[in-house]
């Protein structure tokens, strides 16, 4: 059997808690000495308190353990919460990249109707000059009692008109105006007169003079209440002030366009100008 002493020192040394379990085991060492250690029961508790001793070293150095466990978690839980905030940052640039790309796309698509529209009222009006240069070889009886050709001097109406007509179609727009003017002057009350006026409109629009435009378009609108040209002058009139930047008159009278000639072309290019704009067109 080894002696107190060796056993005790063996014990106390031996493990991670040795330092904690050497002070203890040297105050029952020195107690067995001082006692003489001269049984076998005496031997035996010292040998059951180092064992106590031993265990509670043990239960130390888990506890020990656990804590760095614990502080490694709280380190890795630390690393992984650095990572997903620049995770999200990025997330969010990224949202902004696509944010303003939409954008970007949305301008292109706005810009694409636009120029769609503006391409199916260069059709309407084109179709509306084919008609419109169709003219009767005959105006019919004028107020006077004359016969055609014979009012103003031997102006045959219908050649004054259609020369004005081919002028803008030329593009000569000042001329046009002249000759339209001279045959509303020349003839104001033939079935024609309305239609001169709304093309003096027409000829100013495309000149990009919108402000005469619309005068002119007025005074369609005032003086001829039973026009064929009336669906074409509040559409006109409605874009002349679009392009003035009066977007509350211009929608006002695309909306009056489709309210009052549901069914024409020019109530189909109304609603496509109200929805490029981001309006609800009025139903039918």
């Amino acid at each position: 059997m080894s002696s107190p002493e060796v056993l005790v020192l063996s014990e106390a040394s031996s493990g991670p808690g040795r330092y904690v379990g050497l002070v203890p085991c040297l105050l029952v060492l020195l107690f067995g000495l001082s006692t003489g250690c001269s049984s076998t029961s005496q031997l035996d508790s010292i040998q059951a308190q180092l064992r106590d001793l031993q265990q509670q070293s043990l239960q130390i150095q888990k506890q020990t353990s656990s804590k760095q466990e614990i502080a490694d978690l709280q380190e890795a839980q630390a690393a992984r919460g650095e990572g997903l905030l620049r995770a999200q940052a990025d997330i969010q640039l990224e949202m902004q990249e696509v944010a303003s790309l939409i954008q970007q796309l949305e301008a292109k698509l706005e810009d694409t109707n636009y120029r769609l529209a503006q391409l199916s009222q260069q059709i309407a009006a084109t179709n509306q000059e084919l008609k419109t240069s169709r003219i009767p070889p005959s105006l019919g009886p004028l107020p006077n009692g004359s016969a055609n050709g014979n009012l103003g001097g031997g102006i045959d109406p219908g050649a004054q008109y259609q020369t004005a007509y081919n002028d803008y179609l030329r593009g000569s727009y000042d001329l046009a105006v002249l000759g339209f003017r001279q045959y509303l002057e020349n003839f104001p009350d033939t079935d024609l007169a309305d239609n001169a006026s709304y093309w003096i409109g027409e000829c100013y629009y495309r000149q990009r003079k919108f402000r005469e435009a619309i005068r002119e378009f007025d005074h369609v609108l005032d003086r001829y209440p039973n026009s064929d040209k009336l669906a074409s002058t509040l559409l006109r009139k409605g874009y002349a002030h679009l392009e003035l930047g009066n977007q509350d008159q211009g929608v006002l009278q695309l909306q009056s366009v489709i309210r009052l000639y549901p069914e024409s072309d020019e109530a189909n290019l109304s609603r496509q100008q109200l929805t490029s704009l981001g309006i609800a067109p009025p139903g039918r």
